[in-house]
């Protein structure tokens, strides 16, 4: 069931709410920071106390001033702990403009139909995702500075132009964040939720009022993100047109539960039986969706997942988001020519299968490792060296 109320002023609605949301967290970090300050006072006027008590010579006069001065202390710690907590810079592989130019002439080309700030960077993950991460420069005071994030297997599983869609999808998120408090809403909701759960791990039980505000604020996060995706789809449905959106989410619906559910747990149970497999999975990813993709159950029956896409926490349903965008039941679009991979990766194409195929090896190896015993050993899975990242 939808929760959010769609009409024509989901935009205004989002612009509030993220509004109120990055006001709270600013007020709040303000007041953690304020909070700092006070407990600064309070540590200096109890060094000021026990030395006073040194010299007069009163023992226990001077131990309790130690205590609260060191308690004053501890309690500064924390809240700069918390307070400085940093956000997780962006996982993947950074690639450059001279490895995959065309691909940031696509990303520069929809940011300037939807007046959004520009791509800076581009890292290819292995997730079949994709994503935007912004923060401002200069230690928060400067200009905010958008990345990408394309997963390896999301290019693998789409065609050039459905990746299209999907880059205008992740850039509707970024016209969407600019118009609250010109765009560090986001940023400062992301920094007091990391505070407050550094605090909650810090503080001792007992704390009712934090936690349930906590809570509130996290629940009301959740709504905002969802109509995130909402503004999102409606931004991308403006600059690649509403039917190639909507059947770009279908394909990627089914090619997830492809690759969930078919392709990778082949590929694992492959390697179980057989220690000495050259499968890779991510080297043989493309073959493995050019070729058993259409034989899949996904395949055969999207609606059935269709049905059976409930969203999750920060995303609605996916029938939800296609009756929205005004495609009720898209067709599957039938991929033809070269994956959005071998479009824009290219040459640079060997190398990112071998370094996501590296971290799975390293990964099996060690599951391996926690399941024998001490006195045995597992034997070493080989990797092919390492191919060249050409730049050219």
């Amino acid at each position: 069931m939808r929760e959010i109320q769609l009409s024509e002023d989901l935009g205004d609605q989002y612009d509030r709410l993220a509004r109120d949301l990055g006001g709270r967290a600013l007020a709040g970090l303000l007041a953690v920071a304020g909070s700092a300050l006070l407990l600064l006072g309070g540590a200096v006027v109890g060094a000021v106390a026990t030395w006073d008590a040194i010299v007069r010579g009163a023992p226990m006069e001077t131990l309790v001033w130690v205590l609260f001065m060191l308690g004053s202390v501890a309690a500064i710690w924390a809240t700069l702990a918390s307070l400085l907590s940093l956000a997780p810079r962006p996982s993947g592989v950074e690639v450059a403009r001279a490895q995959v130019g065309e691909l940031y002439a696509l990303a520069d080309a929809l940011t300037d139909a939807a007046g959004a700030r520009p791509i800076r960077r581009i890292y290819v993950t292995g997730d079949i995702n994709a994503s935007i991460v912004q923060r401002p420069r200069q230690l928060g005071v400067g200009a905010i500075a958008t990345d990408l994030l394309i997963g390896l297997p999301l290019a693998h599983a789409l065609d050039p132009r459905q990746l299209a869609a999907v880059i205008a999808h992740e850039i509707g998120h970024v016209v969407a964040r600019q118009r609250g408090m010109r765009g560090r809403s986001a940023w400062l909701q992301a920094w007091w939720m990391r505070t407050l759960d550094e605090l909650a791990a810090a503080l001792p039980r007992g704390f009712p009022w934090f936690e349930s505000r906590g809570d509130d604020l996290c629940a009301r996060m959740l709504v905002l993100a969802q109509m995130e995706e909402y503004a999102a789809d409606q931004t991308a449905a403006s600059l690649v047109g509403g039917e190639l959106l909507a059947g770009t989410l279908l394909e990627l619906c089914c090619k997830a539960d492809f690759l969930a559910n078919d392709y990778l747990p082949r590929v694992h149970a492959l390697s179980e039986r057989d220690e000495a497999s050259c499968v890779r999975p991510y080297r043989e990813m493309g073959h493995g969706f050019a070729a058993g993709f259409a034989q899949s159950g996904a395949a055969m029956d999207p609606q059935r997942l269709l049905r059976a896409d409930a969203g999750d926490p920060f995303h609605p349903a996916l029938q939800d988001r296609l009756d929205a965008i005004g495609v009720g039941m898209p067709e599957r679009q039938q991929a033809s020519g070269p994956s959005a991979a071998q479009h824009f990766f290219g040459d640079s194409l060997p190398f990112l299968a071998w370094h996501f195929d590296r971290a799975w090896l390293e990964s099996l190896r060690e599951t391996r490792r926690a399941a024998l015993s001490p006195c045995e050993q597992a034997p070493e899975l080989q990797l092919e060296s390492e191919p060249a990242l050409r730049t050219a």
